[in-house]
């Protein structure tokens, strides 16, 4: 494969999905390779299935592998799990990933990935200043990003408005919950990026999940001071930018260690200069 590809991971509720990423264009190099989530979505039964869907694609030892998950994931360690088992709180899940799949994987939340992804090929892509991503489905997924850098879990969805966590009333199985109609959801989803606003002030909105398809029916109709645009890429956000975010973090690894061996080599030079020095200064007969 081409040193342009990076494979990406998206770990859902219902499904595993997988695919590399030609990091010039933001599309898929083959097909997407999907397996449905283990139940019990324990860290053994999904970092064994995640090996699965890696294998499927023979990756190079050197391809940056991301993998995105549904909760917060802080350093490495998996900090809530709304949508898997509880089992996963507190888990290293770069660590037990690698372990099954025998590669280094990057790791990161699937909404941190989707709006990454968004950002380097979607709807936020060349856009400077604050690009706030959510993603609208049985929960409120949101990302952030302040030119070009990604703020990471920020669980957004869960702000309280009257009284209430903002993702049980403006998710968008909230529709379906207390059966609203267009208007009343619409009505919910402006309070919530209203307040987003208040707190946030950020330079463009990006709406994703299923629900974004039918943008038309509620986007037009909120009144913001930000734009506010449907994703681009679709359920291929998570993967994109899974992808990508591995890529950067991998060459940002590459050149800490290269910076690393060059000042290693001259504190060696230094010493040597030095030992060289205290060498020619000492009197005849010692430093033998």
């Amino acid at each position: 494969m081409s040193k342009h590809i990076a494979l990406g991971v998206d770990i859902g509720g219902t499904g595993i999905k997988a695919a590399p990423v030609n990091l010039k264009t933001g599309e898929f190099a083959e097909d997407r390779y999907r397996i449905p989530t283990p139940k019990p979505a324990t860290p053994e039964a999904v970092a064994k299935t995640v090996a699965k869907v890696i294998a499927k694609f023979n990756p190079p030892r050197k391809m940056p592998i991301g993998v995105a998950f549904p909760g917060v994931v802080q350093h490495g360690i998996v900090k809530t799990a709304a949508n898997v088992d509880d089992a996963w709180i507190g888990t290293d899940l770069r660590g037990i990933i690698r372990d099954y799949a025998g590669h280094d994987v990057h790791v990161l939340n699937d909404a941190d990935a989707a709006g990454f992804g968004e950002f380097k090929y979607g709807a936020a892509h060349g856009r400077p200043g604050s690009v706030l991503m959510t993603t609208l489905g049985t929960g409120i997924g949101t990302a952030m990003i302040v030119d070009g850098t990604l703020v990471p879990n920020l669980e957004l969805g869960h702000i309280v408005i009257d009284g209430h966590d903002a993702e049980d009333r403006a998710a968008e199985s909230a529709r379906d919950r207390y059966d609203y109609d267009w208007d009343q959801w619409i009505a919910e989803l402006q309070k919530y990026y209203s307040e987003l606003e208040r707190l946030l002030w950020p330079d463009l909105i990006i709406v994703g999940g299923g629900v974004s398809k039918k943008h038309h029916m509620f986007l037009p109709k909120l009144r913001l001071r930000a734009p506010i645009v449907p994703a681009e890429l679709l359920n291929g956000a998570g993967i994109v930018g899974a992808a990508a975010a591995a890529a950067v973090a991998a060459k940002r690894e590459k050149d800490e260690e290269k910076k690393a061996a060059k000042k290693a080599a001259k504190d060696d030079a230094r010493a040597a200069s030095h030992a060289d020095a205290e060498s020619e200064g000492a009197p005849e007969g010692e430093g033998i």
